[in-house]
């Protein structure tokens, strides 16, 4: 009995037509076995590779067809490509392709779709296998408490995606992180695989694909200086960064949030590990962004799922500017309507121009408080919608805004993050270049730049000026969170 062997590229339209003609020997032949498999075109050239190189064989083109004897074993005899096959067919059995080559290429073409469902419905079982873990450090605070439910309900990573989440904090909250491992428990998410709580900082962000940096300093003016705190922060990135370059994925993605410094957070996470790519840290903006539109659509008595691209640039817990120039209202209503994707510019609509100059720019230091003093809905809100815009993309045409390592983009000076104008897709981002910036936008996104160049400044200052911080340094997970004087993310 022999056994035809047929493989190719997906939406090559010689391996559809080889496909047909063995289809067509199978049923006048019953004896003969035939076998198909389909490359993704990504994985075609490396497999084709291997498998000539086991065989001894010479093949660089699709489709690679050859015959196996089963009841002899062996080595395949390599019969070619597609007219080879043909050739065989013809001379052997007097069977030859009638198919046009219109028709081959809408063949090769459905089963090139063909191949991209299976692929994705074997993706989703693997992501049923392997759930996505799920690390958040100084997981005792209140924004961790709300952020739970919302990863677990599947809205965040989708409804076919398992997740485990792993919590981490300093061994004084042991038995509070037990607590929430208990409770969540016992809320049953369908799509939560598991939940823990760790202590031990050496074993932290293992085989992590996600990882949410809640780490907060509290900065007391009366006792501490920007300095220390400043030092601190580095301190706690110098012993995260190498750990996730030992433990996590190499494509783990590091979301930086909290109520300060949280731009910094993520700018030192990256030099402290090289090895991180930048484009996998970024640091939330968005609790800005929805608290700005929440103003503005009280202002304008509408829904605030009608206002979109609203910018927030600069340090997303220091000095910040909220763009409205290129903001716009959907569904507002007013004298002129269209339909459900008609726009108006924001600055058309509010003619209180007293408002936007003196009320809207003072109250941004009212956003700032409430922002910063929340019990952790807001916060947890914008992180995992920051993570569903990733892992799903944003919507079609809106602006997000959310920072990121500066590349020159609007002439922003390089090497620091700074919160900008962003759109997601395909599981990364990409900044919204194409955006106008007047005059005096890029003079106040000059003015923000200082101000985070000078924390970068006094932050590499300060770390060379103390001795080397590794994760080894500290024998006990204790002694690492004790040295950090971290606090809750909650405590006002």
């Amino acid at each position: 009995m022999a056994k035809l062997v047929l493989a190719g590229r997906a939406g090559c339209p010689q391996y559809a037509e080889a496909e047909l003609l063995a289809d067509c020997l199978q049923a006048k032949l019953p004896a003969l076995s035939v076998h198909k498999a389909v490359l993704h075109p990504d994985r075609w050239q490396q497999w084709l590779h291997d498998v000539c190189e086991k065989n001894g064989w010479e093949h660089k083109w699709s489709p690679i067809i050859w015959r196996e004897l089963l009841d002899r074993g062996g080595k395949g005899l390599l019969l070619g490509g597609l007219n080879e096959f043909l050739e065989y067919a013809q001379h052997y059995y007097g069977i030859t392709s009638v198919k046009l080559t219109e028709e081959m290429l809408d063949i090769a073409e459905e089963n090139l779709q063909a191949h991209m469902e299976s692929e994705k419905e074997q993706e989703e079982i693997r992501s049923l296998i392997n759930p996505l873990q799920i690390w958040i450090t100084s997981a005792s605070a209140p924004t961790c408490y709300q952020l739970i439910p919302l990863l677990a309900s599947g809205d965040v990573f989708g409804m076919t995606t398992e997740i485990s989440i792993h919590l981490l904090d300093a061994a004084q909250f042991k038995e509070h992180l037990s607590g929430i491992v208990m409770e969540v428990e016992d809320m049953a998410f369908p799509l939560l695989r598991g939940i823990s709580g760790h202590t031990n900082i050496n074993k932290a962000f293992l085989q992590a694909d996600v990882i949410i940096v809640l780490d907060d300093i509290l900065f007391k003016r009366d006792t501490q200086t920007l300095e220390n705190c400043i030092r601190t922060v580095s301190e706690i990135c110098r012993v995260y960064a190498p750990l996730i370059e030992k433990n996590a994925k190499s494509e783990v993605r590091i979301i930086s949030t909290g109520k300060t410094f949280v731009n910094l957070k993520a700018m030192m996470i990256i030099t402290y590990g090289p090895s991180i790519k930048p484009e996998n840290v970024i640091a939330v903006a968005t609790s800005w962004e929805s608290a700005a539109k929440a103003t503005l659509a009280r202002k304008l008595n509408m829904n605030v799922a009608g206002v979109k691209d609203v910018i927030v640039w600069g340090n997303v817990t220091g000095c910040t500017y909220i763009d409205l120039s290129h903001a716009k209202l959907y569904r507002y209503d007013s004298a002129i309507w269209g339909p459900a994707n008609f726009s108006r510019p924001l600055l058309n609509l509010i003619y209180d121009s007293k408002w936007i100059n003196s009320e809207f720019t003072s109250a941004q230091s009212s956003l700032r408080s409430r922002v910063c003093h929340c019990a952790g809905m807001l916060s947890a809100h914008a992180i995992a919608t920051a993570l569903r815009y990733w892992f799903h993309g944003s919507p079609p045409g809106e602006i997000v805004s959310m920072g990121i390592l500066s590349t020159g983009q609007f002439c922003i000076p390089e090497g620091i993050v700074f919160s900008m104008p962003v759109r997601f897709q395909n599981g990364t981002w990409e900044v919204v270049t194409e955006l106008e910036i007047n005059e005096k936008t890029q003079k106040v996104l000059g003015s923000l730049s200082y101000d985070l160049i000078q924390e970068k400044r006094i932050a590499l200052k300060e770390i060379e000026e103390i001795h080397p911080c590794s994760a080894d340094k500290f024998t006990t997970e204790k002694d690492l969170f004790q040295e950090m004087e971290t606090v809750p993310t909650g405590s006002v």
